[in-house]
């Protein structure tokens, strides 16, 4: 069973990991269909810059969702401390003896 991690571990180095990963596997993609196809040199520009386009679409992606599930993990976190709090009782000054 995998432990879920808690939004105070969220980590900007796994964050720009993974979107680099994510930019990194579109612009693979890319290289490969030109390696495979052999187009023309338009028609490899073309996939080269679809490429570009889709690794930065990719990093956006992951990035956005990282960050995304992360706040509401810590708008979680913080409502649930809201509701376990115990409520402070104070005395009112005008029942003093």
């Amino acid at each position: 069973m995998r432990r879920r991690r808690s939004a105070a571990e969220f980590s900007l180095g796994r964050l720009a990991f993974y979107s680099l990963g994510a930019g990194t596997l579109a612009l693979l993609l890319a290289t490969i269909l030109i390696m495979v196809w052999q187009p023309s040199p338009e028609i490899g520009l073309a996939i080269a810059l679809l490429g570009l386009v889709g690794a930065i679409a990719a990093m956006g992606f992951v990035s956005t969702r990282m960050t995304r599930r992360a706040i509401a993990e810590i708008e979680a976190e913080e409502e649930q401390a809201k509701t376990r709090s115990p409520k402070i009782e104070t005395k009112d000054e005008g029942t003093r003896a």
